[in-house]
């Protein structure tokens, strides 16, 4: 599953982003890359590989807005071309998930005249945004009409090149995070990419369009504005970080006996919560895997 991370805010958003992305890196990845506005121009740099191999070819720009993207191929080999951001005409945006009918979307894309460097899906949900921002220069309509015609999972952070101050966000099926904090705001697909900065976040339902600016975040479905509860991350960072683990696999593994300490200390500790499990066949089964775990 791809790792996504966008930040807009006060400081110089190269090692925020970069940093984010690091530490989604337990979802897997064969390629990364990362946006932001230079010069009146939205500037990607990506590559094949490790983050590492991204960190070698960053420049020393300052952006206090961009997005950053790590790859798991699904649709096209691993290659720097196939990595996120992409970018056709004036939009740029990194994607979670997989569109499923990007196929037919890319006949009918290539009709109108566009021309793809990628086998992804992303690079059609980019011209496809694309396409329907030159006819309606609503940003808010034209990302509401994307939803009716994307079919799949997606999760996407996006930049219009004619506005250097906002990122733009919406999802389906795919998770995202909106956080907020005194140096400015992020949206990622997680929670241990925020988590050196802030404890504070909003959960993004499906249908809503999140729009972050440096100063506050907003949120709209169906061209109203929602208002969110704010959430705060209430456990200790080291449960949403490897802590010393050379992976997350081999950190769930030696948690285990932990886990279920925690879990068994809970519902004895609250007699009146425990269900009734007079009619559960197998909890003898059950009993005796949560003992040879605990031994």
């Amino acid at each position: 599953m791809c790792g996504i991370i966008g930040y807009n805010g006060k400081k110089n958003a190269i090692p925020i982003v970069i940093n984010g992305l690091k530490n989604l890196e337990y979802r897997g990845y064969d390629s990364s890359g990362i946006a932001y506005f230079f010069k009146e121009k939205i500037k990607i740099i990506k590559e094949k590989g490790r983050i590492s191999e991204l960190e070698k070819n960053l420049d020393n720009d300052m952006p206090t807005l961009a997005i950053g993207h790590t790859r798991w191929a699904t649709h096209g080999k691993p290659s720097k071309v196939n990595s996120h951001p992409h970018m056709v005409g004036e939009v740029c945006l990194v994607h979670n998930g997989i569109i499923e009918n990007y196929l037919s979307l890319k006949e009918e894309l290539i009709k109108k005249g566009y021309e793809f460097k990628s086998e992804t899906d992303t690079e059609v949900a980019c011209a496809l945004i694309d396409s329907l921002y030159k006819k309606n220069r609503n940003k808010i309509e034209v990302l509401e009409q994307i939803q009716t015609l994307l079919k799949g999972s997606y999760a996407l952070l996006i930049m219009f090149l004619d506005d250097k101050e906002t990122i733009y966000a919406l999802r389906f099926g795919s998770p995202l995070i909106v956080a907020t904090s005194e140096i400015g705001n992020f949206i990622a697909s997680d929670i241990p990419a925020i988590l050196e900065y802030t404890r504070k976040y909003y959960l993004l339902e499906e249908g809503e369009i999140a729009v972050i600016s440096k100063d506050k975040v907003n949120f709209q479905l169906q061209g109203k504005e929602v208002n969110k509860k704010l959430l705060t991350f209430e456990h200790d960072i080291s449960s949403a970080k490897k802590d010393g683990y050379s992976h997350f696999m081999l950190k769930e593994i030696y948690e285990q006996p932990k886990v279920i300490q925690n879990f068994l200390d809970y519902y004895l500790n609250n007699i009146d919560l425990i269900p009734d499990i007079s009619n559960y066949e197998k909890f003898i089964l059950l009993l005796v895997v949560v003992l040879i775990m605990l031994r």
